[in-house]
């Protein structure tokens, strides 16, 4: 911020011509308004000596004294300021006048010629040249005589030329002016752009919430999906499911409801589009005069609110309608679907389960079958029934009769050792031991034909033996195909779903939605998030395109 500099105050030199002139004219005679002249305060007609000295001895203020008053009541209505009136009695005491107050200086200033208020300049001190005056004092015409006195009927503007800190302090002025002028016009403009862009288009909508928008009424329901408790020990706790083991299936039941499937049940039951097709509901809400599947389907998933909560197991729906009573009975008709769905989830696959187990038993009753025809065929192959038993029979013939000829050997052994032997026993000894012999050698060779060849008793023995251990493995199979379609049928009875209502759908009593004050906050928030993106976007575009 500038200041002003401060003027330099000068005395004003009187030339002795001047004070002449000032003293001519103090002795030139006055016309007072009464009519009578005055020389230097008194009248033409002045009283006589005596008459005068008289008339001075009372406390009759002096003409001179009436006019000073008179002059200094004149200034006072001008209006000076105080600083108006220090600065005079300071110029007043430069020139050495004895002013007796503000006003005072002020008068005695002008009577003198002098400026109490004008800056002094520097040309009004020096004398100029050509301002001779001749002899007498008297001027030369048209001379110019400094200070002179301006009559008071004239009117003087002041110079339109400037000092350099004045014309800066305009200039600045100008500036800020200008600055101030397109910070409100900038203002006034954002103003309108926010009225127009955020303000209108939020009274439109709080106006549809408040007066347009229909009331919906909302209808507030929760369900679970349960299994049966299993009732099997130990066994039964390790294979009975957790909390959540019912999570895939209400995951699968919140979808089934919020599909086009359920929509087109929901009209076809309880007449969906025919509802929101009512004339008296607002034209937004409102659904054609034959409004298609995929438009129903929008309103259905606008109106129809489904949340599963996966730490507590919970379905939670939540269906408006225009009417309180349409809406439970839409809630009521959703729980419907839910539960014939888990129905069929889980006889569907308690069939998988039981199919798959009953599957393996009948394959495992197939194959023991033909494991067990297959022996009965080996068997009746050879006409024995034990090959095996028929092998052990003959050795053991073989070894029996091999004993008895050991004997016959040494009974005949000891006939021979004496000196006369009994011939009848030796030869009966003899004939034995030759018996016994051929029939060993006959056994043996029934023993050499079942151990030889493809159809031996070995062989067939051989296949018996692995028919047989092939029944005992098919058996093993049929037992356990047996337990697991028992296991199969006890898990699959555990793992029935059941839908429980934990809250039922009853018909509200005041209007849920619309949210009139809650809406029309989120569409102010809206529509001001979307101009603050639209004009950042702008401002960024200008500069790049301005750099």
């Amino acid at each position: 911020m500038t200041t002003k500099p401060k003027a330099k105050k000068f005395r004003v030199r009187r030339s002795p011509a001047r004070a002449a002139q000032e003293a001519r004219a103090e002795a030139v005679p006055v016309t007072p308004p009464g009519g009578a002249a005055r020389t230097n305060g008194a009248p033409a007609g002045a009283l006589p000596a005596g008459d005068a000295a008289a008339a001075m001895s009372g406390q009759v203020s002096t003409a001179a004294e009436a006019r000073a008053d008179s002059d200094i009541n004149a200034i006072r209505k001008e209006g000076l300021t105080g600083r108006q009136l220090r600065m005079a009695r300071r110029v007043a005491q430069k020139h050495n006048l004895p002013a007796t107050s503000d006003f005072d200086a002020v008068r005695m200033l002008r009577a003198k010629g002098i400026d109490p208020f004008g800056r002094a300049n520097m040309l009004e001190q020096v004398v100029q040249p050509n301002s001779a005056q001749p002899a007498g004092g008297v001027p030369v015409p048209g001379s110019v005589q400094l200070p002179q006195t301006i009559p008071a009927a004239k009117t003087t503007l002041p110079s339109t030329e400037l000092s350099p800190a004045e014309r800066r302090n305009k200039e600045i002025a100008e500036i800020q002016h200008g600055i101030t002028k397109r910070r409100r016009k900038k203002l006034l403009a954002l103003t309108a752009r926010l009225v127009f862009f955020v303000g209108l288009p939020t009274v439109a909508a709080g106006y549809y919430y408040y007066n347009v928008a229909t009331p919906m009424y909302a209808t507030k329901s929760e369900f679970l999906i349960l299994t049966s408790d299993g009732s099997g020990g130990a066994v039964g706790g390790l294979l009975s499911g957790t909390q959540f083991a019912t999570s895939q299936d209400s995951i699968a039941v919140q979808g089934f409801l919020q599909s086009k499937d359920a929509m087109l049940r929901l009209d076809r039951d309880a007449g969906f589009k025919a509802h929101f097709t009512q004339p008296w509901i607002d034209p937004i809400q409102r659904l054609t005069d034959a409004p298609t599947n995929e438009e129903a389907y929008k309103t259905f998933k606008k109106n129809i609110k489904i949340g599963y909560d996966p730490t507590e197991g919970v379905i939670r729906m939540e269906v408006s309608a225009a009417d309180p009573g349409v809406s439970a009975e839409f809630s009521r008709k959703l729980i419907s679907y839910a539960e014939q769905r888990v129905n069929q989830l889980s006889v569907k696959k308690r069939d998988d389960q039981m199919t798959d187990a009953l599957s393996a038993l009948e394959l495992a009753e197939e194959q023991r079958r033909q494991a067990q025809g297959a022996l009965v065929g080996l068997q009746q192959q050879g006409a024995i029934l034990d090959p095996e038993g028929v092998i052990v029979s003959l050795r053991q013939q073989i070894s029996t009769f091999e004993v008895q000829l050991q004997e016959r050997e040494l009974e005949l052994a000891a006939l021979l050792d004496n000196l006369r032997p009994n011939k009848a026993k030796v030869a009966g000894a003899e004939g034995d031991i030759a018996r016994l012999q051929n029939h060993i050698a006959r056994l043996n060779e029934r023993m050499i034909s079942a151990s030889a060849g493809e159809n031996s008793l070995a062989s067939l023995s051989v296949k018996i033996q692995m028919a047989q251990a092939d029944l005992a493995t098919r058996d093993l199979m049929l037992q356990s195909a047996l337990q697991q379609v028992e296991q199969t049928r006890m898990e699959a009875n555990r793992q029935v779903r059941y839908l429980t209502t934990a809250v039922e759908p009853v018909p509200s009593q005041e209007a849920s939605y619309p949210r009139k004050f809650e809406n029309t906050l989120l569409a102010f928030l809206i529509f001001s998030g979307i101009y603050l993106m639209v004009s950042l976007t702008a401002s960024i575009l200008r500069e790049q395109v301005s750099s």
